[in-house]
């Protein structure tokens, strides 16, 4: 009786098929590694998936389980990696000559499958980052006793990824899942120094790249109070935090330094205020910088505003001219970014004292209100509710409420593009912005702008109620909204398209 033929891997396409032709030759494999033939098919055909761009996730799957079996079985030892780099045969010992060929089958795998994050397909290059980082982790685990991590394998990982040509996101999003562990924060700040380049001054998608994989190994304090996690060598007590931070300190210097697009100085700041902050050990350091980054405008300036807040309110920073710069943010444009919430957050902190000259409130009171008119909606609101807990924290300002010798729209004395809002007049003017809004088509703009004719409440109101609110809210809001029944017309109509009370009324009526 004759055996059933066998196809090759590749006579096969990618599928179904092909994966479980492929984990019967792993199966084959494993049942006798003498059979070399099988390993290097396998190999062959994840080399021919790379380069037709083809999937590679069962390959992938396939060889991460087939070493992970000869790292248990004691085939390959983990201590071999390092003593012997390259495959030498000897004549004496043919049992030797084969475990370093497993091994330098298991070298040039690592590499075909970090050559897979490269895949186009962000689902397979994530996978291959998966199945290098589970490598890495049996490599370890194999050798408790040795306490070594596996750095070299660990730099290889982190260069691919931070790629000159391509956004990597999706890599650096599946290794949030490793990132949390201790031993591989630690060797990766360990690492990270030597990646900055020096000689050159890197590209716009490396600077991106490399504040992703920054963003994904900084850690809170918070982290050090956790239960040891390691996924590959458990390091307990001896986190060497102080070493940690010096690594931190001296990447953060090297960034500091690149020039820097809009994208990634928005990038930058984030990474700064949410992560960078509470490692820096000179915080005012940052000072200069964050001073130049409140020049630029946009988004770019409040991220530095809330920066320069944190250095004041924790760092005992002096800066005179911040009033200044606060008022010229508020301009048009910042409606239209997805920081304005944070700006209107961040100027009821710095406008909550009640001891700031009356002048200066006014100043703020009198652009909000005027850039009242021309805001979306659901910025209207916010305004209205910030004006109002301005003039109850500062009482002298209700003489803006129609204010007698004011002016109006035509003859207004408020200098709206004045810079110094100690110069701007806007103790002279009045408030008639706020008045016109009482008859904006919106009841619920119309109606928050009414507070200005009605006694003012002794509390403020709450203003991060409205700060989140959009478009979708309001409109919500007037659809649910119970409204009374008018009569708007005489006589019943007929029907849509009817006689409509007149000649007149009919033909603008008829559609058809």
């Amino acid at each position: 009786m004759s055996l059933p033929f066998v196809p090759k891997l590749s006579q096969i396409s990618s599928g179904k098929t092909a994966s479980k032709l492929l984990k019967k030759k792993a199966t084959e494999f494993l049942a006798c590694t003498r059979e070399t033939s099988t390993l290097v098919e396998i190999l062959d055909y994840y080399k021919e998936c790379l380069a037709r761009k083809a999937p590679i996730t069962p390959c992938l799957l396939t060889l991460e389980y087939l070493f992970t079996q000869l790292f248990v079985r004691a085939d390959i030892r983990p201590a071999d990696i390092d003593a012997q780099p390259t495959f030498v045969p000897s004549v004496k010992d043919p049992q030797a000559n084969h475990r370093q060929w497993l091994l330098a089958q298991y070298q040039e795998t690592c590499g075909l499958v970090i050559d897979g994050m490269h895949h186009e397909k962000e689902s397979e290059a994530c996978q291959a980052l998966a199945t290098a980082m589970k490598l890495l982790a049996v490599q370890c685990l194999q050798q408790p006793e040795a306490d070594r991590f596996p750095v070299a394998g660990l730099k290889q990982i982190l260069t691919t990824m931070l790629s000159l040509e391509c956004l990597n996101k999706h890599l650096f999003n599946r290794f949030l899942e490793y990132s949390s562990y201790l031993d591989v924060i630690f060797y990766c700040w360990k690492t990270v120094p030597s990646l900055v380049p020096r000689n050159c001054p890197p590209s716009e998608v490396f600077k991106q790249n490399f504040l992703l994989l920054l963003d994904a190994i900084i850690f809170g304090k918070d982290k050090l109070k956790e239960a040891d996690s390691a996924l590959c060598v458990p390091l307990g007590d001896s986190f060497d935090y102080a070493y940690v931070r010096k690594q931190i300190n001296r990447t953060w210097g090297f960034v500091m330094n690149w020039q820097h697009s809009e994208v990634v100085h928005e990038q930058l700041l984030i990474l700064l205020l949410e992560k960078v902050f509470v490692h820096l050990d000179k915080p005012v350091l940052v000072t200069d910088f964050l001073m130049d980054s409140l020049d630029v405008g946009g988004t770019v300036s409040v991220l530095a505003l809330q920066g320069v807040f944190v250095l004041i309110q924790q760092h005992n920073l002096t800066y005179p001219n911040i009033y200044e710069k606060l008022y010229s943010m508020f301009e048009p444009e910042i409606f239209h970014t997805k920081f304005k919430a944070r700006l209107f957050y961040l100027a009821d902190i710095f406008l909550s004292s009640s001891h700031l000259p009356e002048g200066l409130v006014a100043a703020f009171v009198k652009r909000l209100a005027r850039l009242a008119l021309i805001a979306p909606p659901q910025d209207i609101v916010i305004i209205l509710r910030f004006v109002g807990n301005l003039i109850l924290r500062h009482p002298a300002l209700k003489r803006l409420i129609f204010h007698p010798t004011g002016g109006e729209a035509s003859s207004d004395p408020y200098i709206m593009e004045e810079r110094d809002p100690m110069k701007s007049k806007a103790l002279e003017s009045s408030l008639w912005e706020l008045a016109a809004l009482q008859n904006h088509v919106l009841p619920s703009v119309a109606s928050a702008a009414r507070f200005i004719s009605n006694p003012l409440p002794s509390v403020e109101w709450d203003l991060s109620e409205v700060l989140e609110i959009n478009e979708n809210d309001i409109f919500h809001k007037e659809i649910v909204s119970k409204t009374k029944e008018f009569f708007v017309n005489i006589d019943r109509p007929t029907g849509m398209f009817g006689y409509c009370g007149g000649q007149l009324a009919s033909q603008y009526w008829k559609l058809f």
